[in-house]
């Protein structure tokens, strides 16, 4: 688990673990936020679990946790991931609710993965916010908690300081987002290597982050993926990806959805405007250079973009990102 490596600490994450959560979505937080990062050549989060009782058992007795700390230490998470669980229709601990309305607060940020919402829901925190969670619990959900803008079809939602994902491997989609917000594409996409996290998810938010190419049979799109990021610069388009794979356009469509869940167009304006905030980071600072080397084509398309699936603009991403801030 990270530990505080300088004399700035580390933003404190902490994950409350109740009866019966779900060990997949407790490992993606361990994944992302807990382990030491030598590749980066730097800690990113100092990380640590809390449960109400000293003995916690997991999904249907899978294992039990013992050895974490208190709820207690839910009232030091800069950022609090809640407690999440298959019985939705179960009422959660009122000390679990209670830790998460402190946290909020006292303006922490708060994370739900899957069923995660219910439990900010319960405590009342999402009440005309933005939220999302599993598809199969949705009806469940908007029955309970009408007050909640829920939006099921899409991977996650961010809004601001709380944010949920739509079911288990959504987390690591999530949690990527959470990394790519506090330390840049850079970072995030270095996460995303070590976890070998392949598909590209397009879930419609402002939730792009670079990810490895998958690594797929030889039928895979891999090839034309590759050979397309050595030439984001140049005008590639949809005909073109298809000819390099040696199928029709209708084909190509096909493949992508399948593999990929998105589309041809889709990804290569993805993978783009990862470039751009790359070479934003690495410190090039004429945007207009920044939108012809990663195929965006001018400035003010580029800021289009940037607004549209990062929330922010170019220069404001440049103060918070670029090299002078490290």
């Amino acid at each position: 688990m990270a530990k505080e490596s300088s004399q700035t600490a580390l933003h404190r994450v902490v994950v409350i673990v109740d009866e019966n959560s779900n060990p997949f979505e407790l490992g993606c937080a361990t994944e992302v936020f807990g382990l030491r990062r030598p590749e980066i050549g730097r800690d990113l989060y100092d990380f640590g679990l809390c449960s109400p009782e000293p003995r916690t058992v997991m999904r249907d007795g899978f294992f039990t946790l013992t050895g974490v700390a208190g709820l207690e230490a839910a009232d030091a998470a800069d950022t609090l991931i809640v407690p999440n669980r298959p019985d939705v229709e179960v009422p959660r601990r009122p000390a679990v609710l209670d830790a998460v309305r402190r946290a909020h607060a006292r303006g922490a940020r708060l994370v739900g993965f899957c069923s995660g919402a219910f439990t900010l829901a319960e405590a009342g925190v999402l009440d005309g916010r933005r939220a999302t969670a599993h598809w199969q619990w949705a009806d469940s959900f908007r029955t309970r908690f009408p007050a909640v803008r829920l939006e099921p079809d899409v991977l996650f939602v961010d809004d601001g300081d709380i944010l949920t994902a739509a079911g288990s491997a959504a987390a690591l989609d999530l949690g990527l987002h959470v990394v790519r917000r506090d330390h840049g594409a850079e970072v995030a996409n270095s996460v995303s290597r070590r976890l070998v996290f392949a598909a590209y998810r397009d879930g419609g938010q402002r939730q792009f982050v670079e990810r490895p190419l998958p690594d797929l049979p030889d039928e895979s799109l891999a090839p034309v993926l590759a050979w397309a990021q050595e030439r984001l610069d140049s005008p590639l388009t949809v005909a073109d990806l298809a000819a390099r794979a040696v199928v029709s356009p209708a084909t190509l469509h096909r493949r992508f959805r399948a593999q990929l869940g998105t589309t041809p167009l889709a990804w290569l304006t993805g993978e783009r405007l990862a470039l751009a905030c790359r070479l934003i980071e690495r410190g090039e600072s004429r945007f207009e250079m920044v939108a012809r080397r990663s195929g965006l084509g001018t400035a003010a398309h580029l800021r289009t973009l940037m607004r549209r699936e990062t929330g922010i603009t170019p220069s404001a991403y440049r103060r918070r990102f670029g090299p002078d801030t490290s």
